[in-house]
């Protein structure tokens, strides 16, 4: 089973050609490639907390230092957390 990036989890509509993506933004998780195979992601799909101005809750988010504790709390963070294993890239 492939892993899942946070656009395809969470269903934000804010990928390139996503249902949301004219009217609020491309998330830039989904376009950042210097991120691409962290935590085995496309782009920074599976590694959107060290993004800055990703789009989560409707809110464009700061910093990582901004964000960090809600990130730690998210279900998406957890569960690439749990996936990763030993090999977890925060």
């Amino acid at each position: 089973m492939s892993k899942l990036n946070c656009w395809e989890v969470k269903k934000c509509g804010r990928e390139p050609h996503g249902a949301k993506a004219t009217e609020l933004g491309i998330c830039p998780a989904t376009s950042d490639t210097q991120y691409t195979g962290k935590n085995a992601g496309i782009n920074a799909g599976r590694y959107c907390w060290r993004v800055v101005g990703t789009l989560c809750g409707g809110k464009v988010q700061g910093t990582f230092a901004q964000k960090a504790t809600n990130c730690s709390k998210c279900d998406f963070y957890l569960n690439v957390k749990s996936e990763e294993g030993h090999s977890f890239i925060l």
